[in-house]
């Protein structure tokens, strides 16, 4: 199973791609896939038959997976790359922009 240094609930920016220059919050990080699907990014639409949940069925528009290599964090308004350090014992996510704890 791969490590990504982003994770789920992070806001970040695409950048490279159809969906370039787009922010969003990380929804959920397919590991396998090495893909994350972003809030509001890369919509896509499905036909879906009618069921139980959806009794009308029809066109619904949901967020499709990105490739992670094409997200970068965004702390302040800015894209920074993120690194890892102890402070008092334990791993810390920093920024290597502002070189703050995230």
């Amino acid at each position: 199973m791969a490590k990504f240094k982003l994770k789920s609930g992070d806001t970040v920016r695409v950048i490279a791609g159809d969906q370039k220059g787009k922010e969003g919050k990380i929804v959920k990080i397919l590991t396998k896939d090495n893909k994350a699907i972003v809030e509001g990014v890369n919509l896509v639409k499905k036909h879906t038959k009618p069921s139980a949940q959806n009794p009308q069925g029809g066109i619904i528009e949901k967020e499709a997976a990105l490739p992670i290599s094409n997200l970068a964090i965004v702390e302040n308004g800015e894209v920074t790359r993120v690194g890892y350090r102890f402070e008092d014992g334990k791993k810390v996510r920093f920024s290597k922009k502002t070189d703050k704890a995230i």
